[in-house]
């Protein structure tokens, strides 16, 4: 494809296609599809903030046997929560967010900067922030900064009884880690992406307690036609024209 000049991704990570960059024409560049994803990413992220607080998965079991376990769980209301990788999915999160009444909400980008709702810390901040939140939402990218981010020094400053919700890459998150500080009861979490993906059957993840698993379905939803069809219209009209693209994330050459 020698006259190739534009790969527009249906995906908001685009970690697998960069690899391929340097492998197109000089000059062609590669879209990520920003404003498809970030309004069922960011309702499912909450949804399973919501459904482990809740102790949803123990009242479907319930059910399923018939019984009635009739518990006084955690609320969303009053508790502070840690947005890990603030951009459009991270805002969205945030948005959904503000009917909850949380005690309070914290971001954390690659960069700091100041937001209308307030800071975003650089991830240097990690290590002050994580003590004090009792979830911590995962929406990074996966680079090779953000790669095992979540290592076990990290898991080890979250507060006892903390949430760790991920929505963004499998391997943001170090398995072994997570599965070390689970067994002991002492952090739960949701997990929408797992490394690794798919998770093969008999894994460990499959019955760690306190870890409900979802098949990477974050973006995928009734939402997602529509805008993908709008940004798909959009970028080849922007092309037709030769006006620039949205959302470039690379350039070949």
């Amino acid at each position: 494809m020698t006259n190739l000049r534009v790969v527009q991704t249906r995906t908001a990570g685009v970690d697998r296609f960069l690899p391929a960059i340097g492998g197109l024409p000089s000059g062609a560049v590669l879209c990520n599809a920003r404003g498809v994803h970030e309004v069922s990413t960011a309702e499912l992220a909450l949804t399973l903030t919501l459904a482990v607080l809740r102790d949803i998965p123990g009242f479907v079991r319930a059910q399923d046997e018939g019984e009635r376990r009739p518990v006084l769980r955690p609320a969303l209301a009053d508790r502070s929560v840690l947005i890990v990788g603030y951009g459009a999915i991270g805002s969205a999160m945030e948005d959904r967010l503000v009917p909850f009444e949380c005690a309070r909400v914290s971001r954390v980008a690659r960069s700091a900067r100041t937001t209308g709702r307030g800071p975003v810390h650089p991830v240097t901040a990690l290590p002050e922030l994580l003590p004090n939140a009792d979830a911590v939402l995962l929406s990074t990218p996966l680079t090779d900064t953000t790669r095992a981010l979540v290592d076990a020094g990290f898991l080890a400053r979250m507060k006892d009884g903390a949430l760790l919700v991920n929505v963004a890459r499998g391997a943001v998150v170090e398995t072994e880690a997570l599965l070390t500080e689970v067994a002991t009861d002492r952090l739960s979490a949701a997990l929408d992406v797992t490394d690794p993906e798919p998770l093969p059957a008999g894994h460990p993840l499959w019955h760690a307690p306190g870890v409900l698993v979802t098949p990477h379905v974050g973006g995928p939803s009734s939402a997602f036609l529509s805008r993908a069809e709008r940004l798909l219209r959009e970028q080849l009209q922007r092309f037709a024209a030769g006006r620039p693209l949205a959302d470039v994330v690379a350039r070949s050459g």
